[in-house]
């Protein structure tokens, strides 16, 4: 009896410092722009303030962000009904906590920039998911647009890493 006794607590002993020693082997987790570099595809939605009241808005892009923080792509959006393709350039810190800033500058189809707007974001699932918040939008002329939106993206393309 004492010997299975001994034995149950030598087990259970060796059990928890095998598993204190994976737990402590662990190399935490962070972010750079060399993780979140890809192609991504968010969805916006919310309510922009306009002048005459508030509008619904909702947009979907196709984004490329590069190792360097510079993003380009593609918009197709809705303010209010009116929908507008346009085209995005900017670009994206990461921070090693996996937060940071997304600055981009919306363009019309000739080209002109439309507004800038810049957003707090956060990556999330390993990188494969961004989240963000909608911190301004500045029209071209200077006109800042009260606005409150919101982003979900998901990269498009995952490495499988073997």
């Amino acid at each position: 009896m004492k010997r299975n006794v001994v034995w149950t607590i030598f087990l259970f002993v060796t059990l928890m410092l095998g598993l204190a020693a994976i737990a402590s082997g662990q190399v935490p987790r962070t972010c750079s722009l060399a993780g979140v570099a890809g192609e991504w595809g968010p969805t916006l939605t919310g309510t922009l303030t306009l002048p005459t009241g508030p509008i619904p808005f909702a947009a979907v892009q196709r984004i490329t962000i590069d190792a360097a923080g510079n993003v380009s792509g593609t918009q197709t959006g809705s303010a209010g009904g009116t929908v507008r393709e346009e085209t995005i350039k900017g670009n994206i810190t990461v921070n090693s906590d996996c937060t940071g800033t997304l600055t981009v500058g919306i363009h019309g189809q000739s080209g002109n920039l439309s507004r800038t707007a810049g957003w707090a974001v956060v990556f999330v699932d390993n990188e494969r998911e961004m989240r963000a918040i909608l911190k301004s939008i500045v029209l071209a002329d200077g006109t800042t647009v009260p606005a409150v939106l919101t982003m979900d993206s998901k990269k498009l393309f995952h490495r499988v890493l073997f």
